[in-house]
């Protein structure tokens, strides 16, 4: 089946009691035993396991052409499941342009559990000289948060693969509409469902999806039943409903996002555009392999201090200042000013994430803000 036919029909599963065709919440925390003991229906607790869950995790496990998918209660929540799923000591290698939640998670909670390198992982020499013997992960997030910086994943996967390390790709600006991570190499994907998959601002989550069902995926899995950061019914049941129209989203995300990168890149008070659907992306070549469209992610820089820059984004009319992405509604973010004191982010750089209105008023609200 094609993903159209995947995200409508895979997470759902019909009612055999009323034969409804949507699949309803189950929301009993607990469920009946047989007389000989067992769980004849195939759940006993709902941190083990729930009917709304198993449809998310069977519909993110089909969307990414992997075996099986855990789902969780946030996206930072997936990727501690990875990180607790490595031995102490261990290193990993992460990429210098990342979400800064998963970065500043890294740095303190798994601070002296685990040791990092952050590296521009375009430079493959420079990863190949990074491994080190306790080396175990390599993480890749492409595009990146927030810079859209693109990784070559066959490329690192190669690397990887050949000194026995893991590779798990953040796949949430992506999707699995227009990037297929396990395809070209990667063990491991994880996205925030908060962001496109959910779909409209509505739902907190986060999933990893896995190309074998090893050794590996049996820690991570564990991590999720025993620490017990799973989502709700109801979050399953609004993400499935979410990935239903994903690829349709995702089309009309990505149409509007390329005119308004245009726009920008030929605007005299913007300095620079980062969208690698640029063909002046540095790494466009790259994208254009192993992307099938560029998603609806963009940042550019203001040619201006910070507090114009942010004055920009406060003459908006329709783009929300807001952090998150992926929903219907366009949003815009001063990311520095988010991230801390400690952030390499341009302190003149604006995070766009284009919603589905009606692309002429978005750029009217643009090119009145700019003025």
């Amino acid at each position: 089946m094609k993903l159209e036919t995947i995200a409508i029909h895979a997470g759902n599963h019909i009612d055999p009691s009323n034969r409804a065709v949507v699949q309803p919440l189950t929301l009993s925390t607990t469920f009946e035993r047989g007389e000989d003991g067992e769980y004849p229906g195939g759940f006993n607790y709902t941190r083990a396991g729930n009917p709304n869950r198993r449809s998310l995790e069977n519909v993110l496990a089909r969307l990414e052409s992997g075996v099986d998918a855990c789902a969780f209660s946030s996206g930072n929540a997936a990727g501690s499941a990875v990180l607790q799923s490595l031995k102490p000591g261990s290193h990993i290698i992460a990429p210098d342009d990342m979400y800064h939640g998963l970065r500043y998670l890294i740095n303190t909670v798994f601070n002296g559990i685990l040791t990092v390198d952050y590296l521009d992982l375009s430079d493959l020499d420079a990863v190949a000289s990074a491994i080190k013997p306790n080396t175990r992960l390599i993480w890749i997030e492409t595009p990146s948060n927030p810079l859209l910086k693109i990784t070559d994943i066959s490329a690192i996967c190669k690397i990887a693969h050949e000194k026995g390390i893991l590779v798990c790709c953040d796949n949430t600006f992506a999707t699995p509409v227009f990037q297929q991570p396990l395809d070209l190499g990667a063990d491991i994907v994880m996205h925030a469902t908060t962001k496109y998959l959910g779909g409209h601002s509505d739902v907190l989550g986060g999933t990893l999806i896995t190309k074998d069902n090893n050794e590996f995926w049996e820690r991570i899995r564990n991590v999720q039943v025993l620490s017990g950061a799973v989502p709700s019914p109801f979050d399953c049941y609004m993400a499935v409903r979410g990935i239903k129209t994903l690829p349709y989203r995702m089309r009309g995300h990505a149409a509007n996002a390329k005119k308004i990168a245009s726009y920008l890149q030929s605007h005299p008070r913007v300095e620079q555009v980062f969208y690698p659907g640029l063909s002046e992306h540095p790494l466009h070549e790259v994208a254009k392999t192993q992307m099938s469209d560029f998603g609806g992610m963009l940042s550019f820089t203001f040619k201006g201090s910070s507090d114009e820059t942010r004055e920009v984004s406060n003459n908006l009319k329709l783009f929300i200042r807001a952090t998150s992405l992926g929903g219907v509604e366009s949003l815009i973010e001063h990311r520095a000013s988010v991230e801390g004191p400690d952030t390499k982010t341009p302190k003149n750089l604006l995070r766009v994430s284009v919603g589905l209105e009606y692309i002429d008023d978005l750029i009217a609200d643009l090119e009145q803000a700019l003025k």
